[in-house]
Protein backbone atom coordinates (compact mmCIF):
# COMPACT_ATOMS: atom_id res chain seq x y z
CA UNK A 1 0.00 0.00 0.00
CA UNK A 2 2.71 2.62 0.60
CA UNK A 3 3.58 2.20 -3.07
CA UNK A 4 0.36 3.36 -4.12
CA UNK A 5 0.55 6.38 -2.13
CA UNK A 6 4.39 7.10 -2.74
CA UNK A 7 3.09 6.95 -6.39
CA UNK A 8 0.12 9.18 -5.59
CA UNK A 9 1.73 11.67 -3.95
CA UNK A 10 4.56 11.89 -6.87
CA UNK A 11 1.74 12.18 -9.41
CA UNK A 12 0.27 14.86 -7.47
CA UNK A 13 3.35 16.67 -6.73
CA UNK A 14 4.26 16.70 -10.68
CA UNK A 15 0.84 17.78 -11.62
CA UNK A 16 1.18 21.01 -9.31
CA UNK A 17 4.61 21.24 -10.55
CA UNK A 18 3.87 20.87 -13.89
CA UNK A 19 1.31 23.19 -13.51
CA UNK A 20 2.84 25.87 -12.01
CA UNK A 21 6.36 26.00 -13.86
CA UNK A 22 5.22 27.75 -17.11
CA UNK A 23 3.08 30.34 -15.30
CA UNK A 24 6.15 31.49 -13.46
CA UNK A 25 8.50 31.06 -16.43
CA UNK A 26 5.35 33.40 -18.75
CA UNK A 27 5.30 35.84 -15.59
CA UNK A 28 9.25 36.17 -14.82
CA UNK A 29 9.26 37.09 -18.65
CA UNK A 30 7.13 39.31 -18.83
CA UNK A 31 8.59 41.07 -15.49
CA UNK A 32 12.00 40.62 -16.66
CA UNK A 33 10.65 42.79 -20.17
CA UNK A 34 8.84 44.93 -18.34
CA UNK A 35 12.31 45.81 -16.25
CA UNK A 36 14.37 45.92 -19.43
CA UNK A 37 12.19 48.37 -20.55
CA UNK A 38 13.09 51.22 -18.52
CA UNK A 39 16.41 51.30 -20.32
CA UNK A 40 16.71 54.16 -22.65
CA UNK A 41 16.45 53.01 -26.58
CA UNK A 42 14.77 49.72 -25.40
CA UNK A 43 11.31 51.05 -24.38
CA UNK A 44 9.86 49.86 -28.15
CA UNK A 45 11.40 46.62 -28.52
CA UNK A 46 10.20 45.28 -25.51
CA UNK A 47 6.69 46.76 -25.58
CA UNK A 48 6.78 44.94 -28.97
CA UNK A 49 7.98 41.36 -27.42
CA UNK A 50 5.14 41.99 -24.51
CA UNK A 51 2.44 42.33 -27.39
CA UNK A 52 3.04 39.17 -29.15
CA UNK A 53 3.59 36.98 -26.38
CA UNK A 54 -0.57 38.60 -24.97
CA UNK A 55 -0.87 37.78 -28.48
CA UNK A 56 0.50 34.29 -28.82
CA UNK A 57 -1.24 33.12 -25.30
CA UNK A 58 -4.67 34.88 -26.55
CA UNK A 59 -4.63 32.60 -29.37
CA UNK A 60 -4.80 29.84 -27.13
CA UNK A 61 -7.09 31.48 -24.80
CA UNK A 62 -9.61 32.14 -27.29
CA UNK A 63 -8.67 36.07 -27.06
CA UNK A 64 -7.79 36.10 -23.43
CA UNK A 65 -4.08 35.79 -22.09
CA UNK A 66 -4.69 34.29 -18.93
CA UNK A 67 -6.96 31.71 -20.14
CA UNK A 68 -4.01 30.96 -22.93
CA UNK A 69 -1.74 30.59 -20.18
CA UNK A 70 -4.53 28.40 -17.88
CA UNK A 71 -4.78 26.33 -21.44
CA UNK A 72 -1.17 25.80 -21.83
CA UNK A 73 -0.61 25.08 -17.67
CA UNK A 74 -2.79 22.47 -17.97
CA UNK A 75 -0.89 21.05 -21.20
CA UNK A 76 2.31 20.90 -19.35
CA UNK A 77 0.13 19.71 -16.52
CA UNK A 78 -1.17 16.69 -18.10
CA UNK A 79 2.12 15.82 -19.95
CA UNK A 80 4.09 15.99 -16.42
CA UNK A 81 0.91 13.37 -15.48
CA UNK A 82 1.69 11.38 -18.18
CA UNK A 83 5.59 11.10 -17.88
CA UNK A 84 4.71 10.46 -14.37
CA UNK A 85 2.88 7.45 -15.06
CA UNK A 86 5.25 5.92 -17.55
CA UNK A 87 8.21 6.45 -15.15
CA UNK A 88 6.38 4.66 -12.29
CA UNK A 89 5.16 1.77 -14.94
CA UNK A 90 8.75 1.79 -16.20
CA UNK A 91 10.09 1.24 -12.88
CA UNK A 92 7.71 -1.16 -11.80
CA UNK A 93 9.07 -3.30 -15.17
CA UNK A 94 12.62 -3.21 -14.49
CA UNK A 95 11.80 -4.10 -10.44
CA UNK A 96 10.39 -7.08 -11.53
CA UNK A 97 13.10 -7.98 -13.95
CA UNK A 98 15.92 -8.02 -12.31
Amino acid sequence: MTIFTNFLRSLVLTIIFSFVVPMFFVGGGLLLLSLVGHFPGLQDLTEAIATDIMHFLATFGTGTPLRGLFVISLTCSFVGALFDMFVYYRYQILRIDS
